[in-house]
């Protein structure tokens, strides 16, 4: 059995991705800790309780931090909508985040069973960062780090070069990356070379469930942005592939150890994903990148969840 913490933004990707781990046979999720990325920390929290729901898991959810460490960071609500959930109106969930701050329960959990959980981060790493202050050891503690963020390539979707995730705190992407040690980065351009296509998106949109009524009522704006965007009906799933590597890892079908460090100051560059492609650098490879994945097998997770 797959013990999982998420440390998460939700977001509608974030939505999808959570889904797909509480249906996996073999998994079981152990904690949500909730932090600002998409949206607020208040809607980040609010919305994991809502799709915790709909999953039917009772796992505890506990708030972190409500602002990067250093610098204000802007939402993602032009895509996942005002509400994080594509302006879905779904009512608030009577159920109660924990009292515990994200950053203390991160250390906890840890702690009490060293090696046997694997936490999944797919938002900001601000908690994760603070946690590493406070408890260096804990690289240690668990038994891997699956990261979406960062763009290998400087191929940004929020800037010219960077990516969402590290953008929204560049100083704690740096710190994690600095100081975990070894961890698996599932990026924006490996995201973008693994779209689901329009006929998958069509299957999913087929099925009829509660679980696939969240997933349509959630995720039609998402929708429409991508096809207005890029041209043509598709679904990019950054998150869901993240949290898949983590369930399945036989789903990387090739992936490369490299040193990998944040842009802190750059007018431009500020949050960049930097990458010794070619070993010039002299540093040890910190980071083990997806590049290929088994596209296929993703989608029958998320359809899974959904029936």
């Amino acid at each position: 059995m797959m013990r999982l913490v998420i440390d998460t933004d939700p977001g509608v990707d974030d939505a999808h991705a959570i889904m797909a781990a509480a249906a996996y046979p073999n998994a079981r999720i152990e904690a949500v800790t909730t932090v600002r990325g998409n949206v607020s920390l208040e809607r980040t929290t609010a919305n994991a309780r809502t799709i915790l729901d709909v999953m039917g898991i009772n796992a505890p959810i506990y708030a972190g931090c409500g602002q990067a460490l250093v610098a204000e960071n802007s939402g993602a609500e032009g895509f996942h909508g005002a509400d994080g959930l594509g302006d879905s109106g779904y009512p608030a969930s009577p159920r109660p985040a924990e009292k515990e701050h994200a950053v203390h329960a991160l250390i906890r959990l840890a702690n009490a069973e060293p090696g046997a959980l694997t936490l999944v981060a797919i938002g900001p790493l601000t908690n994760l960062a603070l946690a590493l202050r406070l408890d260096p050891t804990l690289p240690q503690k668990y038994r891997r780090l699956m990261v979406m963020g960062g763009a290998i390539r400087s191929m940004g979707n929020t800037t010219l070069t960077a990516e969402f995730n590290f953008h929204a705190d560049p100083e704690a992407a740096a710190i994690v990356l600095r100081d975990w040690g070894s961890l698996t980065l599932v990026s924006w351009e490996t995201t973008v070379e693994h779209p689901f296509s329009e006929t998958q998106i069509k299957a999913l949109l087929a099925l009829d469930s509660p679980r696939a009524k969240f997933f349509r009522r959630i995720s039609q704006g998402a929708l429409a942005f991508l096809e207005q965007i890029l041209g043509h009906p598709t679904l990019l799933e950054p998150d869901l592939l993240a949290m898949a590597i983590a369930l399945e890892p036989e789903i990387v079908q090739r992936q490369e150890a490299h040193f990998v460090q944040v842009e802190l100051s750059g007018a431009l560059t500020r949050g960049q994903t930097c990458v010794d492609w070619y070993g010039t650098s002299g540093e040890q490879p910190n980071v083990e990148i997806a590049l290929e994945l088994n596209t296929n097998r993703v989608w029958e997770l998320l359809r899974a969840a959904l029936t």
